[in-house]
Formats: structure tokens, C-alpha cells, sequence
């Protein structure tokens, strides 16, 4: 007979996510929408899962009357597993939201990590340790975090004393100088802050040794050298060297949604679908690419801003289908914007986001309605007035949904004069020997100019509540001549949350330079991919060899 597990759902983040990986394990999914279906169904296995803000996951639980009947099955001893902010709804509160309360199971506040010191949110592949592992973390696997605010622990070692008297054990982790709890188990709790659905091979392993309720399974035969080695790897702040894979994707003469790539975003300009070149299809690419260890896989719907994003059904179905066997993050960008249905219906973009992760987005990417949300930012004085798509979907789904889409052109003045916008001096002059330039933001696809620089872009984005930047460049796209290093460079100097690199890698050294010569915290990757010049993992081998940290677990 095949088990059911419930899962809470107070509609907060992607529960589609959790719910096709607990279907890959073989069991039912029954979500619990109502307090009183907590009580009244017989319940054996129940997961608390949460995305966002603290104040709003645990609010609308309280809300809907679900803290009772939460602690009534805490007190009965069947198995409960909090993921991310369900992790961090058992404690006291948050620094995120100081007027809201959790579960006070521990006696503890969450801060918010330095961002003074290292990119915030964290997102991205960490190890955890601890004196004694348990539900099978393994402290040689990497783990998806994806959070802003944690449990971070006291150096003197006083507080985790305390927790540790009163019968918690922890698996640690650390993310720059700051050490947090990575996952924490008491009699029948269990919790993750990383999210074990979007983990890999590893996560999966880790539910299905919860939902067994296997405690203590025994690890390989590691050597103490091996961990030791492992914990005190803290270059780029502990986490590995991400490795995302990009698929263009639009719809070809036959209809069909394909993966495409052209030169210099000309693919965006055709109509016709004549010239489109069919690299395959997304579904069974995104799934290659997963099982040659892709960090991320990122679907770009490179035609949607002509097309309603609510018809844009195949485009939902690819999210569907390639969210029930690829378990790593899933970003979709393209038509992430108000709009307006087709029979006069204004839809928000919160809607539109909203449909997206129901199908099994983790992040949606937003570009041109980026740009104009920065430009009205600046007209009203530096801030926003709460309508942003930025500011709606953060708010709702927190920043690190929320990936910003550049898409820029090097512009060369005779000096800074020349230019309201922030400008660099390049090692590279331009065939009239200036060297004084800046970054031109375009919207509709690089269509169109807009007089905005990439570093004003960035600064007002991360202060509407975006949480990542997509850093394409359109002076390298197609280019195989590796990334716009100078770009990542003006990008990284405006903001304290995670850039990606994008456009221009053609050889597994284009992704080591970034790396190595900028402070990317990522680097994407498709023609490379597409054409078969190498894979994921031969990009990933690449740099390991070359001395940087890279999950190496390939399914």
C-alpha cells in the first residue's frame, strides 16, 4: 500500500517542488489547506514547508488557525519535517519580522546574514557537519540554501550548548565567518533550512530517510583528513562554484517550444520561425543537463512579450514536466510583467508569477518591466511605491524569487561628462581609441535602448527587493569569446546580492576566468552545451582541476 504524506500549504513558495519528489519516492501527496484537515485525517508523515518572509509564513499560519493543531501533533509524536522557513518557524522569532512569533520551540532569534562581508541571500551548494549526523546528511554532499535570515550561532559556543541541554542535536553550516544551523532534529522534529527537494540526489535521499524514519544510517568510510579538508574550504564563503545551464526557448514553424540559440539575440527578431534552429526539446534537455550535475537550469521564454503569458500554456507544461525528475532550482523568465488578458482582464504580476511557480518554478526572471520599475524609482525620488512586479512577488514569495534579466550594450563616451550614468574606464578603446564607457540597459528582448546604466539598474532593483542578477551582455552573446569580465566587475561593485554571469562562455576556461578574475557567484552557460562542445560536468571537472570547489555529484 502506498503511504500519504500531508503537507501543509499556506501558499507559500513552490509546493510543487516538494510534492513531485515525494511522488519520485514513490508516495502520495495529500496538502492541507485547513486546520481542520490536520485534525480530523489520519496524518503518519507530515512536512511544514515555507518560502519568504518569516512574518508572513508564520502569520498566515497562525492565521488560519493552524498553531494548535501543529503543537497537538508535535505532542503526539508522529514525525513532523520543517523545510526552510519551516524550519525556521520553530523558533522564537526573526530579526525579518520582529512583530510576529513562532512555534518557540527553541528559545531563539534568526538574524539576518552580514552582507558587508559576502553576497545575501545565500543561494547556493553548502556542506553541513556536525559531531554526530543524522537522517543521512552527509557532511561530503552539498545542499541548495537559498535564505537571507538564520539561525546563526554565538562563536562562544554558549548558546549551542544551552539548545543542546535541552535535547537538540544540529548539523551546522558555515556561510563566510558566520556559522548557522544547517538542520536540527529533537525526538520526533525534524528541519532543514536548505531545501532537500531542490538538492539533488542527496536531498532526496535525506526525505526519504525522514519519511522512513531511518535516524541513524551509517556513512561511507570517509576519512578524517576528508572532512577536515571539506570544513575548512571556505573559499567563495563556502559554497561551491555554480553552474547554471540556460535554454532559449520559443516556439518553432511546427508550433512546438523548442530550445534555440542565435548570434547576437537576432533569434529574438524572428517572427517567422524560419530561422530557427531546433537544439531540442526543453523538457528532455533540462533533464540532460540535471543528470551532468547543472547547479540550476534556466528556461528563457525569449518570445513571450509578444504572447499572453496566461495562453501561454506549453511554456507552463515544460515547468510541469521537468519539475517531476530534475531536482535542482528551476528559473523561468519572459512576460513576468502586469498585463492584460485577452478578454480585458488585468492580470497582476504577482498572478502571472504565481502560475509559474505552481508549475514548478523556484525563481522567475524579470527584465524589461525591471528597467521601467528603476526608472520610475528614480523619477520618485529613489523609492518605490509597492507596485513593482519586484516589490509585489518579493513581498509575496521573498527576494530570492525575484532574478533580475539584464540585458545590456557597451556604449563609449569621450568622458564621464558625456553621461548621466556611471561609467568605467575599459583596457579594451573602441576603434576610435576611447576607452571611457558605460553599460546601456535595452528591454523587449535588446530591441530597445534606454537611457539607464546597469549599475543604476542593479542599485535600484536590490532596492525594490530583487535578490539575484542575470548578467547578460549582448556585445557577447553567441561570441564564444567568454564573459564581459568588466561588466561583472561594475555589476558586482553596485550590489550586495548574487550576480550571475552570462553570455560569451565557449570553453570550460571562459567559466574559471569569471571565477577567478570577477567576483561572479555563478556562471550560466547554453550554445556551449547545446552544440555538445562540452558538458556540464566536463566544465565542472575543468575547475575542479583548476583548484575551485564544484558539486561533482552527477545523477
Amino acid at each position: 500500500m502506498v503511504q500519504t504524506v500531508h503537507v501543509i500549504d499556506v501558499e507559500s513558495g513552490n509546493l510543487q517542488s516538494l510534492t513531485n519528489a515525494l511522488h519520485f519516492l514513490g508516495y502520495n501527496v495529500q496538502l492541507v489547506r485547513s486546520h481542520t484537515e490536520l485534525v480530523t485525517s489520519e496524518v503518519e508523515r507530515l512536512i511544514l514547508p515555507g518560502v519568504g518572509n518569516y512574518g508572513h509564513f508564520v502569520d498566515n499560519l497562525f492565521s488560519r488557525g493552524f498553531e494548535t493543531p501543529i503543537r497537538q501533533y508535535i505532542a503526539s509524536g508522529k514525525p513532523l519535517m520543517g523545510i526552510c522557513v519551516g524550519l525556521q518557524a520553530m523558533f522564537a522569532g526573526s530579526e525579518e519580522s520582529p512583530a510576529s512569533s513562532g512555534f518557540k520551540q527553541l528559545d531563539m532569534h534568526l538574524s539576518k546574514f552580514n552582507d558587508a562581508e559576502k553576497p545575501v541571500p545565500e543561494i547556493g551548494w553548502n556542506s553541513v557537519f556536525a559531531d554526530k549526523l543524522f537522517f543521512g546528511l552527509d557532511p561530503l554532499k552539498r545542499y541548495y540554501f537559498v535564505h537571507s535570515f538564520a539561525a546563526i550561532l554565538d562563536p562562544s559556543g554558549k548558546q549551542e550548548q544551552v539548545l543542546k541541554s535541552q535535547g537538540w542535536e544540529f548539523a551546522k553550516a558555515k556561510y563566510g565567518t558566520e556559522t548557522f544551523i544547517a538542520a536540527m532534529c529533537k525526538d520526533n522534529i525534524f528541519a532543514t533550512q536548505f531545501h532537500p527537494e531542490k538538492s539533488g540526489k542527496a536531498g532526496l535521499q535525506v526525505i526519504e530517510n525522514f519519511l522512513k524514519q531511518d535516524r541513524n544510517i551509517p556513512l561511507p568510510e570517509y576519512t578524517q583528513e576528508q572532512i577536515k579538508c571539506l570544513q575548512n574550504d571556505y573559499s567563495n564563503y563556502g559554497l561551491t562554484r555554480r553552474i547554471i545551464a540556460c535554454l532559449d526557448v520559443r516556439t518553432n514553424d511546427q508550433g512546438d517550444l523548442v530550445v534555440t540559440k542565435g548570434d547576437q539575440y537576432d533569434v529574438r527578431e524572428k517572427t517567422d520561425g524560419k530561422d530557427v534552429r531546433n537544439l531540442g526539446k526543453p523538457v528532455q534537455l533540462a533533464q540532460k543537463y540535471y543528470e551532468q550535475g547543472a547547479d540550476e537550469v534556466t528556461f528563457l521564454n525569449i518570445t513571450s512579450f509578444r504572447d499572453c503569458p496566461l495562453r501561454d500554456t506549453p511554456m507552463l507544461e515544460v515547468l510541469r514536466q521537468a519539475a517531476k525528475t530534475v531536482f535542482v532550482p528551476l528559473t523561468v523568465g519572459g512576460g513576468i510583467k502586469d498585463i492584460v488578458d485577452t478578454d480585458g482582464t488585468k492580470v497582476p504580476a504577482l498572478e502571472v508569477a504565481s502560475l509559474y511557480f505552481k508549475s514548478g518554478a523556484d525563481k522567475v526572471s524579470i527584465g524589461t518591466d525591471a528597467v521601467l520599475a528603476a526608472e520610475k524609482y528614480y523619477a520618485m525620488g529613489g523609492k518605490g511605491d509597492g507596485t513593482s512586479p519586484i516589490e509585489t512577488i518579493s513581498k509575496a514569495y521573498g527576494a530570492q524569487a525575484v532574478v533580475i534579466s539584464v540585458d545590456p550594450k557597451r556604449v563609449y563616451v569621450n568622458s564621464p561628462a558625456d553621461t548621466k550614468n556611471k561609467t568605467f574606464q575599459s583596457k579594451f578603446p573602441d576603434t576610435e581609441g576611447r576607452t571611457w564607457c558605460w553599460n546601456q540597459c535595452t528591454i523587449k528582448g535588446g530591441r530597445e535602448s534606454r537611457d539607464m546604466g546597469v549599475y543604476e539598474l542593479i542599485k535600484a532593483c536590490e532596492a525594490l527587493g530583487a535578490g539575484e542578477i542575470l548578467l547578460n551582455c549582448i556585445d557577447k552573446d553567441g561570441s564564444n569569446s567568454g564573459y564581459d569580465l568588466e561588466l561583472i566587475d561594475q555589476a558586482k561593485s553596485a550590489c550586495s546580492i548574487p550576480v550571475i554571469a552570462s553570455s560569451g562562455a565557449g570553453t570550460p576556461a571562459h567559466f574559471e576566468e569569471a571565477f577567478t578574475k570577477t567576483k561572479a557567484d555563478a556562471c550560466l552557460g547554453a550554445g556551449l552545451f547545446h552544440r555538445g562542445d562540452y558538458t556540464v560536468y566536463d566544465v565542472k571537472e575543468y575547475l575542479l582541476e583548476h583548484g575551485l570547489k564544484v558539486r561533482m555529484d552527477k545523477e
